[in-house]
């Protein structure tokens, strides 16, 4: 994990965000650092995912700044979003693949939008993607062929398969058994072992712990506690004592 302050992949700033008369976010601040995955806490209805979906343009927060390389996102045009999203990728909770579309052509979609390459090398690198996620045999089939596992693990594939600079995670083990879980968290320490920085919402506390270098508690619209996972298994706080017991969980 870097620590370094000059090494801020991404940085969170002062969020605010209602709908109508609910306050979601009342000032919500965290930096995200280079080749770490920062988890991200909160109970149900606390805004977790509508900060990720801040962050890649989906929602316009009322209030704040979200910079990433020098400029900040929430003032940039839509043509300037599309062209984040290939540095920024989003990994959907249900894995959000293209029912009509094979996994190989799921796959294929990003790379035919912004990458230059022969349909051969495009073949070649969905290939070499599906293997990462024990996918091999995979590419002709349809998402109603696959497990829920699968859809997942071919979610995270396309996601990753431009080679974004940080992957966004809504709670990508929702849903999954144990077997299927573990599957899915295999894959993705595979590539973060490979240098992925990125952000992981879920209510999943084990596997936060298994992925995650630093975990952020969102609380009454504000990020509460920032600490690592070894800080928050040895914490004896009642609000981190909530989530590590599992009693905020819901």
């Amino acid at each position: 994990m870097a620590d370094q302050k000059d090494d801020i992949a991404l940085s969170v700033q002062n969020i605010h965000k209602s709908f109508g008369d609910k306050v979601v976010h009342r000032g919500v601040s965290f930096e995200l650092h280079e080749n770490e995955i920062l988890g991200l806490f909160g109970g149900s209805g606390s805004g977790k995912s509508v900060i990720l979906r801040s962050i890649i343009g989906l929602e316009h927060p009322d209030q704040g700044k979200i910079m990433f390389e020098g400029q900040d996102l929430t003032q940039l045009t839509e043509r300037q979003l599309f062209e984040v999203r290939t540095h920024i990728s989003y990994v959907f909770q249900n894995g959000a693949l293209f029912d009509s579309l094979t996994v190989e052509d799921n796959l294929a979609y990003p790379l035919r939008a912004h990458a230059v390459l022969t349909e051969s090398e495009i073949r070649e690198k969905v290939q070499e993607m599906l293997q990462l996620v024990d996918m091999p045999k995979a590419s002709k089939l349809l998402p109603a062929e696959l497990s829920g596992g699968m859809q997942k693990r071919a979610g995270l594939a396309r996601a990753i398969i431009l080679q974004p600079r940080i992957v966004l995670f809504d709670e990508p083990t929702a849903g999954l058994d144990p077997v299927n879980t573990q599957r899915l968290l295999k894959n993705i320490l595979d590539f973060k072992k490979r240098g992925m920085t990125g952000i992981f919402v879920t209510h999943d506390i084990p596997s936060a712990f298994e992925i995650c270098d630093r975990i952020a508690i969102l609380n009454e619209g504000k990020i509460d506690r920032v600490m690592t996972v070894d800080e928050m298994k040895k914490s004896n706080d009642p609000l981190v004592k909530s989530f590590t017991t599992g009693a905020h969980i819901r």
